[in-house]
């Protein structure tokens, strides 16, 4: 039977939004597939029609995939996914049509309703020997099973050395909630008893800008080219994304914390696909002082770097983070894995109590943390700043050690003046190693040199003692953890000590560093690789 001039016309426009496809060219190929689904679905809607109805719901089932495939490569997801529902619609078992909604909703973190829709494609025969499906489908499986139970072992990835790049990571969330803070605005809370090293948090960042220092300081117009760079990603997201639009906004501008509104925390998790929002505007006003707020930098105090590639300065934004405040006793810290951060744990924490980050250092002295806090725009009213301000601000003894630190007296006669005087002024417990915190220069300066060691290393205490009253007072830091690496080696190299008890202790002060997401040899190699 010849074909009729529409219907070669049909075909034509088939075959070039095909061509299109082929050559990845996303736009005009969906404007070609949107033509030809508009003419499909009118002809299907006519109660008399010359096309063959069957093979014309087939060829708008394929359509519809393949547009949704375009989509999903411009990230277009919620405009895809109708395109596959509707496709599913026609052919509810379509192979391709299956794995295509599968790989948009595992790019949307939505873990196990893609599952579903590749155990249904996995029916399929043509699943048979498909490596790019498998591929996929083992993906879903390992992400959403972590996303429900929190499981993760970067062993592997850090005892090779961080080969290639960073792993791919499946959002999780813990057991928290957000709730309304006495230190600032809103705040992220334990539901449960929490373990030292415990994962909290895994989330990948809205957008990411980062650029290589290469030995150096970014200067000031790289860093404001970066900024263009971030803000203009995230405009684009927003524009694309209800869901990200509407969490964002639900972040702090700065101001008026106190009359915000308390987000539920189910609706950050992974699965939560949000409620579809009418504004199509953004206010730029807004979302820069939002991203102003909150953006976080990986070179942060309380964060650590997984990558290969060390030397770089990133920008982020992630969301559920932005909530956590400050305190100069954080009890939490943050792994960065490429794009992913990873929040655990740095000490055992209770049900009800806030998690915290240190925004600046907290093993500066108070003065400086004044500063910083002036810089930040924050106030810290932590137990351990209001010890310092009420109990020893202004007192001449620390005035002098101070200025004995600027002069570059001897650090082991400035450690033992402050030992002296801490005992005069019967400081005990968690009093000493707020101290001890707040003077860690002076104390790692000192058992870093044999020649101190040498003249004071028995009037002064051991320098266990001293790292268990920091890390109980302030938690866990990679510097303090670095020094008892050090100790421990040469302990080691001298024959002295209990090796295997010593060993213990640094690896546990490790997970509380960089958390519980990796075996002893892994942490071994780590160990040797902080700098």
């Amino acid at each position: 039977m010849a074909t009729t001039p529409e219907e070669e016309h049909m075909q034509n426009l088939r075959s070039r939004a095909t061509e299109l496809f082929i050559r990845e060219e996303w736009n005009p190929s969906i404007e070609a597939y949107s033509q030809f689904i508009t003419l499909c679905t009118h002809h299907l809607s006519l109660p008399q029609s010359d096309f063959n109805s069957l093979k014309l719901r087939k060829s708008l089932c394929i359509a519809l995939c393949n547009r949704a495939e375009a989509k999903s490569r411009l990230r277009e997801f919620n405009s895809a996914l109708l395109d596959c529902d509707h496709a599913l619609e026609i052919d509810a078992a379509h192979f391709k049509t299956l794995v295509c909604k599968g790989k948009i909703l595992l790019s949307l973190n939505r873990y196990s309703m893609a599952l579903h829709c590749f155990r249904m494609a996995h029916l399929d025969p043509q699943a048979n020997g498909n490596d790019d499906f498998l591929g996929f489908w083992q993906k879903c499986r390992k992400f959403e099973f972590l996303s429900r139970t929190g499981f993760l072992d970067l062993s592997d990835w850090v005892s090779n050395g961080y080969p290639g790049k960073a792993p791919e990571l499946a959002e999780y969330i813990g057991d928290v909630q957000i709730r309304k803070s006495e230190i600032s605005g809103r705040g992220i809370f334990a539901t449960k008893d929490i373990d030292a090293g415990s994962l909290i948090l895994i989330t990948k960042a809205i957008a990411m800008e980062r650029s290589i220092l290469a030995g150096k300081d970014l200067s000031e117009d790289t860093q404001l080219v970066m900024w263009k760079n971030f803000v203009d990603k995230v405009i684009e997201l927003v524009r694309k994304c209800h869901k990200t639009r509407d969490l964002i906004e639900k972040l702090s501008i700065g101001g008026n914390e106190d009359e915000l509104d308390v987000p539920d925390v189910d609706l950050f998790r992974p699965e939560s696909i949000g409620e579809m929002s009418s504004r199509e505007e953004i206010d730029m006003v807004k979302l820069l002082a939002i991203l102003d707020v909150n953006s976080l930098t990986e070179d942060a105090v309380s964060a650590n770097v997984l990558r290969k590639n060390n030397d770089c300065y990133g920008v982020g934004l992630w969301l559920l983070p932005s909530f956590i405040n400050h305190s100069c006793t954080p009890n939490a810290r943050r792994l960065h894995v490429g794009d992913y951060l990873i929040v655990h744990a740095s000490r055992d924490l209770k049900a009800d109590e806030e998690l915290t980050f240190a925004y600046y250092d907290p093993l500066a002295p108070l003065n400086k943390r004044r500063d910083m806090s002036v810089t930040w725009g924050i106030q810290c009213r932590c137990k351990r700043c209001k010890f310092e301000v009420d109990i020893l601000y202004n007192k001449k003894e620390l005035k002098e050690i101070e200025i004995g630190i600027e002069k570059g007296m001897d650090v082991g006669s400035l450690v033992y003046k402050l030992e002296e005087q801490m005992k005069r002024w019967k400081l005990r417990g968690k009093e000493r190693g707020y101290m001890r915190a707040s003077f860690w220069s002076l104390y790692s300066e000192a058992y870093g040199s044999e020649k101190c060691m040498k003249k004071w290393g028995r009037r002064i205490p051991i320098f266990d003692a001293v790292v268990d009253s920091i890390t109980d007072a302030v938690g866990s830091d990679h510097r303090v953890l670095k020094i008892l690496n050090e100790e421990l080696k040469k302990k080691a190299s001298g024959g002295s000590g209990d090796g295997n008890l010593e060993m213990e202790k640094v690896f546990r002060l490790g997970r509380e560093v960089y958390g519980k997401v990796m075996k002893k040899h892994a942490m071994r190699k780590l160990l040797e690789l902080i700098d």
